[in-house]
């Protein structure tokens, strides 16, 4: 099949910064496709140039076999947006937002059904000043899909919303997927990529330091997984690193880290703990794409 997406050594500068240096990726129908990354990586210049809001200094980009830049006007009519900075007048209702936004394409959903799938019934007749965060954040779906887009661009989705808010919205965009459309997330949460993402490019510093499947990156650097417990007691850390599934054991204050790979990494860690050592608070972490990005890039992604 044909790459929905196809992206082939973007480039895009502002002055002397580069924003996006010779990226390359490619998005098949039907996936939720995440581009993570820190703030500043180059995520929202590289989905602007594929909507046709940014010119690419070089590259191509075809978004359903269309130009961004040359067919821009027809492209607009096959896809749905939300942008990371949207925003709408305060005193504009629900309902006059989606029939404002419905009057910019030759062929639309009747956005009355929108207001009820995405749980807005009720405000219909609100203001956009009075919605709370995720409100506004399902109105802006809502928008994006008024002209049954083939593509959905979700910027930021998340962002400033609280725990509750952002596993709800994870929801409604796995809702979207759903309905056949295929979803391009862009996030700098980690935890949200790999709840949501069947696969995505990792971009730092303007390039893409890995592409693939959330659990495959994951495998394929065969980090350690960890065993975290507390004690107030003597802890001999020599002892649990010289178990053979044990590559690495640290302790700060009354909280034990160890570190390592194998089927027999807990059994061992809790045996010798049962045997010697009195600890509580026991859990276990898999590697994640935190952990990932750790390794590639030596920080951290909220830095």
């Amino acid at each position: 099949m044909l790459p929905i997406v196809e992206v082939q050594n973007l480039r895009k500068t502002y002055g002397t910064t580069v924003a996006v240096d010779d990226v390359s990726f490619s998005i098949q129908a039907g996936e939720i496709f995440g581009i993570l990354g820190p703030n500043g990586a180059g995520k929202t210049t590289t989905v602007e140039s594929l909507i046709g809001l940014r010119q690419p200094d070089r590259g191509k980009v075809r978004v359903l076999g269309l130009d961004p830049q040359r067919e821009r006007t027809a492209l607009a009519q096959r896809i749905g947006i939300q942008l990371q900075q949207a925003n709408l007048a305060d005193r504009l209702k629900v309902w006059e937002a989606l029939d404002l936004f419905g009057s910019f394409y030759t062929r639309t959903v009747p956005w009355q059904p929108l207001l009820e799938q995405w749980g807005l019934a009720e405000k219909r007749d609100t203001a956009f000043v009075n919605l709370s965060g995720g409100q506004k954040q399902r109105l802006f779906i809502a928008l994006a899909l008024l002209n049954d887009p083939e593509v959905v661009f979700l910027d930021e989705l998340t962002t400033g919303l609280d725990p509750q808010a952002r596993r709800n919205t994870w929801k409604l965009v796995q809702e979207i997927r759903a309905q056949g459309k295929t979803v391009v997330l862009v996030t700098h949460f980690m935890d949200e990529a790999e709840a949501l993402c069947d696969r995505l490019a990792i971009i730092d510093r303007g390039k893409v330091i890995a592409l693939d499947r959330p659990a495959a990156l994951v495998r394929g650097l065969g980090l350690d997984s960890r065993v975290i417990f507390e004690s107030d007691a003597g802890v001999n850390l020599a002892d649990l690193r010289a178990l053979p599934q044990v590559n690495q054991a640290i302790q700060n204050g009354q909280r034990v880290t160890v570190y390592g790979k194998g089927d027999g990494l807990v059994s061992g860690v809790v045996k010798e703990l049962e045997a010697h050592i009195s600890f509580q608070n026991l859990r276990t972490e898999q590697p994640s794409l935190e952990d990932v990005f750790i390794h590639l890039t030596g920080r951290q992604i909220r830095e």
